[in-house]
């Protein structure tokens, strides 16, 4: 299973990635072992979503960071 997952930073922006350990993963920003997200701690899991192929989640994780992924986003996550 590949998750991909979205972070509410501190500072209110938000990050999108995709895992195959979301746990582990997650675990990992908030640790500040991230460079992109260690300065913008505390942060919060607010969304994730399994894929039974990593291609799809990489297309998702793509979508989430285009325009079109933004207005999503921010329509039901905001």
């Amino acid at each position: 299973m590949f998750y991909v997952y979205l972070l509410k930073l501190k500072n209110g922006t938000f990050y999108a990635g995709s895992t195959a350990d979301l746990k582990k993963r997650v675990s990992v920003h908030k640790l500040g072992k991230v460079l992109s997200t260690k300065n913008k701690r505390p942060l919060r899991l607010i969304f994730y979503c399994g894929f039974s192929s990593k291609e799809k989640a990489l297309r998702f994780e793509k979508y989430l960071k285009s325009s079109s992924g933004f207005a999503f986003r921010n329509k039901h996550f905001v």
